[in-house]
């Protein structure tokens, strides 16, 4: 018995001491991690400072990004998974958590974190950022006219769209549920989800295109009405009005989205109970709005934050369809006008700091809303 412990001793040795310190695979797998920075370090340098003038210099910075990206990740993953295997038993059961765990959060630190404090400190400066000037940028972020009216149409988004979507997303889904084409209802309405917020945009611009009475009308909305004989409209600058028309672009985009989840919860709801309270005389609308809906609250709820978070953000199509004229300006459109036409850094931080806020609550409550349902 002896000896055979002996000799398995001598195999654990000389397999690499499994349970050890092996000090040449450390060497190399450190060896590796130095030269996978130092290559991912040159590609982002490379990527920072690339301007694709012709076809091929493009091409061949998305097959840099490229490699970059998922080759980067795959083979820093495979310097570090062998760097901790040359590690004590007792070190590799420590660390290996940590590899799957650190790079992410390493990642979220360096691209939302360090940002995001480098934005507020910049906010505390002048258009420059040279000049300290402490609580200006703020001030001026809520006494600007310009900004004023960006948070009148960031309400009207808040409000109109995040209610019609919410709305008009329940009633699709209890109607559907109840109808013998519910799988082509839902596609139909779920298509425009899978296009870009761009996308979605250009199209509609086609739909609010204008040109003056006498001329060809190429827009849907214009072409509809020259043909009963009445005048062109120009849409998209016919205020206040425009600010509905351009929600209408996000009512056309998310509703598929409310309609899925609110669908799926609706799907959930017993059939005993709704059952229980007609026998019991209930209507079907008594029963819809003192059970079904109580019942799917907390997906109600979700959903209802989830799109106010995409409308206090909003950019994409006030920018595509209006650039922000015409009284359209949300707060996204005013931050890019101030950070990267006027180049007024500071100012354009502040209303960055300003959005930030303005969205922390809403997310907050919606992942206390997902812990509540077990969502984490």
């Amino acid at each position: 018995m002896i000896e055979q412990t002996r000799e398995a001793e001598k195999r654990s040795a000389s397999s690499g001491n499994a349970n050890g310190w092996n000090p040449g695979q450390f060497a190399i797998a450190l060896a590796g991690l130095a030269v996978v920075i130092t290559l991912l370090w040159l590609g982002f340098l490379y990527l920072r400072g690339s301007q694709a003038t012709t076809v091929t210099d493009a091409v061949i910075a998305a097959v840099v990004a490229i490699v970059w990206g998922v080759g980067g990740v795959a083979a820093l993953f495979g310097v570090t998974n062998t760097l901790i295997e040359s590690l004590p038993l007792n070190w590799r059961r420590r660390l290996l958590p940590f590899m799957f765990f650190l790079p992410g959060v390493g990642i979220l630190f360096l691209f939302l974190t360090v940002p995001t404090i480098i934005t507020l400190y910049q906010s505390f400066f002048n258009n420059d950022t040279t000049k300290f000037v402490g609580l200006a940028n703020y001030v001026a972020t809520f006494t600007d006219p310009s900004m004023l009216e960006s948070f009148r149409n960031n309400l009207i988004w808040l409000f109109a769209g995040t209610a019609s979507c919410v709305i008009l997303g329940l009633l699709i889904a209890v109607l559907a549920d109840r109808s013998k084409f519910e799988v082509v209802a839902k596609a139909i309405i779920f298509v425009p989800m899978a296009i870009s917020l761009v996308g979605s945009s250009v199209i509609w611009r086609f739909m609010y295109a204008y040109a003056p009475p006498g001329q060809p009308q190429i827009g849907v909305l214009n072409g509809i009405l020259t043909s009963f004989g009445l005048e062109p409209q120009s849409w998209l600058t016919l205020q206040p009005w425009n600010n509905l028309f351009l929600v209408m672009v996000l009512i056309w985009g998310s509703t598929g989205f409310c309609m899925v989840l609110l669908s799926s919860a609706l799907k959930g709801v017993p059939n005993d109970i709704i059952e229980a309270a007609q026998v019991d005389g209930a209507t079907e609308v008594q029963a819809f709005f003192q059970i079904i809906i109580p019942y799917i609250q907390g997906t109600i709820l979700t959903v209802t934050t989830t799109t106010a978070i995409g409308t206090l953000k909003i950019f994409d199509q006030v920018y595509v369809m209006t650039g922000g004229q015409y009284g359209t300006s949300v707060v996204g459109t005013e931050f890019y006008r101030q950070f990267f036409i006027n180049r007024n850094f500071g100012y354009g931080a502040a209303i960055a700091i300003v959005l930030f806020i303005l969205i922390s609550p809403v997310m907050i409550y919606n992942l206390r809303q997902l812990e509540k349902q077990e969502g984490f």
